[in-house]
């Protein structure tokens, strides 16, 4: 009976159970998770090489001439090494972690979760998945408000493959805005990708102009109808308040509409 128990628990029958209990479900990106790991013994002793939790979610990428949804990992933490787990057992290890600032927030569908697994030798390794709300830094929260206050309405929020871009991650993600007010007539469109520097915050502009006339459709249909835009707001611009950031944004976006 004990071999045909240890052949269950090798195929997850019985075996060891995981659950990860946070004090939060929300964070902010850049700030600290908190929270603890609880494993529960199954039918028989089972040898726990690890214990990992992963920070993932999911970007889309164009694929013979479709949208592929990959999932990836964006944070990684070993909570502990091996040890040998009793039948029946449960022991809790508290944890903390930092999200990174480059966490895709959570708005619209993108979808951010936490996955802790436990490393079991010839076994099936358990999982626990929790979902986040990742919420924007300060930082972003006032161009976010700035574009608000401009008459930008968001429309579409995607993680999109762009590798050159990502820092280390595989994806970019983009905020899709459409004009409500000023540039309504001026913009079909502008997109916006934050990049945090520490206490500075870069923004990554895609002004997509509206078409006039003969020479604007020519420049629509050839894709010269695009600006691509870097500017960086440090902590002082950022700090001096919503308004003060949405002039500078109009006279950017101005510049180029």
């Amino acid at each position: 009976m004990s071999m045909f128990k240890k052949v269950l628990a090798s195929v997850g029958i019985g075996s060891a159970k995981v659950d990860t209990r946070l004090e939060e479900a929300q964070v902010v990106a850049g700030g600290t998770l908190r929270g603890v790991v609880s494993i529960r013994g199954g039918q028989v002793e089972q040898q726990i090489d690890k214990i990992y939790i992963y920070v993932k979610t999911q970007y889309e990428k164009e694929e013979n001439d479709r949208k592929v949804t990959h999932e990836t990992e964006i944070a990684r933490i070993l909570i502990t090494e091996g040890f040998l787990l009793q039948a029946g057992e449960t022991r809790e290890i508290p944890f903390e972690m930092t999200v990174p600032e480059r966490a895709p927030v959570s708005y619209r569908n993108t979808p951010v979760w936490l996955m802790t697994g436990l490393d079991i030798k010839m076994a099936l390794d358990p999982s626990d998945h929790d979902y986040l709300e990742v919420l924007p830094s300060d930082n972003m929260q006032v161009v976010f408000d700035a574009l608000d206050e401009l008459g930008f309405r968001l429309r579409e929020v995607s993680n999109d493959y762009a590798p050159r871009l990502g820092a280390g991650l595989p994806f970019v993600q983009e905020f899709e805005y459409v004009p409500t007010r000023e540039f309504r007539g001026a913009l079909d469109e502008l997109e916006v990708m934050f990049f945090p520097r520490g206490d500075n915050l870069e923004l990554y502009l895609q002004i997509d102009r509206r078409a006039r006339g003969l020479g604007g459709f020519l420049s629509e249909a050839i894709g010269t109808d695009e600006s691509f835009i870097r500017v960086t707001f440090t902590g002082n611009d950022l700090r001096r308040g919503v308004h003060a950031v949405a002039s500078q944004l109009h006279q950017l976006i101005s510049r180029y509409s």
